[in-house]
């Protein structure tokens, strides 16, 4: 999301600065640091240079700058700085109890390092969570997707109001498939693009291989599949090269030699720069990054898989350790579990939803079921957490998905403007997922997965 730079930023650090004193007022706290930090951090006759040094309590100063951060006083570079320039004294240190204010909450000791609060702190800020996985590649931490909406469900006219409302608010990562609405989604999305100019450089655009026609040659992950349906995604989309190509789901037909060999061929080729795996189950993953060391190829940078409340498992327990074993990061979809999760399915299945179109017939099925009825009920009390929180249950599902270790974004899939300026609305409600945040939800929802460290235990 765009931050606001009006008044002055000195003007702004100044009003910081009086926050924090209102904040302490009447208290018999001596150390004042955070107000130390937020002179520091607006140039009030000081130096970024006097700030590395100045900072003794690194999670004091992180809980400044989340105080700061909420009333929209930060600018995004000025936090990539001041991050950099306290990462050696951040990484060791534990989280612990600190000052428990209406601004700065306790954080439990189960977290691993106060690296948690800036992540918060830069996505709710910028709107970018850093890099896609440990690839170079940077993306924003909210996408739009394509699926069921561009060529199927919305007119091009709004696909086109959707993209310029999503571009213009920070977005830079946009999704399709090969399949999606037989091409045509591809298509939409590049005419949209060509139409409006915008640089190559900045944005991301991703597409899915696999289901590329009827013939048993258009479908797939062989070598002559890969190369064939990348070409005619870039055909439709009427670009160069896109930035990540994506296996939608493995093959148990093609060897995974064969699978890494052709991406390999099609990155050195300049049809992509990185590629990733969709649907993929971590062992997959694990054969693939294998064999791309094995022969010098180039492994997968990324996963899509689906995340909402109801569906935790892969993104949670199996991802993370992926991420840290060999870098693969997360871009997650379906964050609201197709609409489910707004509580527009709560009184039966609307004629305008996603439930009611042709071939979904499983949506509504599944609305329909014993377990739909006790998700719902789950998504009535939500609804009330989201309330007190000054929020809307499609933001807080949102932020929910965003404060999950290694996602590094979360793909939207709105048919509407008002939908899609709501969900951006999600990045402001970021700084409220503390870990009792997180702990209410999971108590209400009661089915946090457990790492096998966790089992162990």
């Amino acid at each position: 999301m765009c931050v606001t730079r009006s008044p002055s930023w000195s003007a702004r650090g100044a009003s910081a600065v009086w926050l924090l004193k209102q904040k302490y007022a009447g208290s018999n706290i001596a150390d004042t640091r955070e107000m130390r930090v937020a002179s520091l951090c607006f140039g009030l006759r000081q130096s970024l240079e006097e700030l590395h040094h100045a900072i003794i309590d690194p999670m004091t100063s992180a809980n400044a700058l989340l105080c700061l951060c909420r009333r929209g006083c930060v600018s995004g570079g000025l936090i990539r700085t001041i991050r950099r320039n306290t990462k050696v004294k951040v990484r060791s240190d534990r989280v612990s109890a600190v000052d428990q204010t209406a601004d700065v909450h306790r954080y439990s000791d189960d977290l691993p390092s106060i690296e948690f609060v800036w992540v918060q702190i830069e996505k709710a800020s910028t709107g970018f969570d850093g890099n896609l996985g440990k690839s170079g590649l940077r993306v924003s931490c909210l996408g739009l997707g394509t699926w069921v909406t561009f060529g199927s469900q919305i007119s091009d006219e709004t696909a086109e109001n959707l993209m310029t409302i999503a571009y213009e608010n920070g977005v830079n990562l946009f999704d399709t498939a090969e399949v999606y609405a037989s091409g045509r989604a591809e298509i939409i999305l590049g005419n949209i693009i060509k139409k409006k100019g915008w640089r190559r450089s900045s944005y991301v655009i991703t597409t899915k291989i696999y289901w590329g026609g009827q013939a048993e040659t258009e479908r797939g992950l062989s070598r002559k599949h890969i190369i064939e349906g990348l070409r005619g995604s870039l055909s439709r989309l009427q670009l160069d090269y896109v930035d990540i190509v994506f296996a939608n789901r493995n093959d148990v037909n093609s060897p995974m030699e064969e699978i890494v060999r052709a991406m390999t061929f099609v990155i050195n080729q300049g049809m992509a720069m990185y590629w990733g795996t969709s649907r993929w189950s971590a062992m997959e993953i694990m054969e693939a990054y294998s064999v791309a060391r094995q022969f010098n190829l180039i492994p997968p940078v990324c996963e899509q898989a689906e995340y909402h409340y109801f569906q935790r498992d892969k993104v949670e327990v199996q991802l993370p350790e992926l991420y840290h074993k060999i870098g693969v990061g997360a871009m997650t979809w379906s964050p609201l579990a197709c609409g489910l999760i707004t509580g527009k399915y709560s009184e039966g299945v609307p004629d305008c939803s996603r439930a009611a179109i042709k071939g979904y017939q499983w949506l509504k099925e599944r609305v329909n079921s014993e377990e739909g009825r006790r998700q719902l009920a789950k998504i009535k009390e939500l609804h009330l957490l989201a309330d007190r929180m000054g929020c809307t249950a499609a933001q807080l599902a949102i932020a929910w998905c965003l404060r999950s270790e290694g996602v590094s974004s979360v793909l939207l899939g709105v048919s509407t403007t008002e939908q899609l300026v709501e969900n951006l609305g999600a990045l402001r409600v970021l700084t409220q997922m503390t870990p009792q945040t997180i702990g209410e939800i999971d108590t209400l929802l009661g089915n946090k997965p457990h790492s096998k460290k966790e089992a162990r235990a």
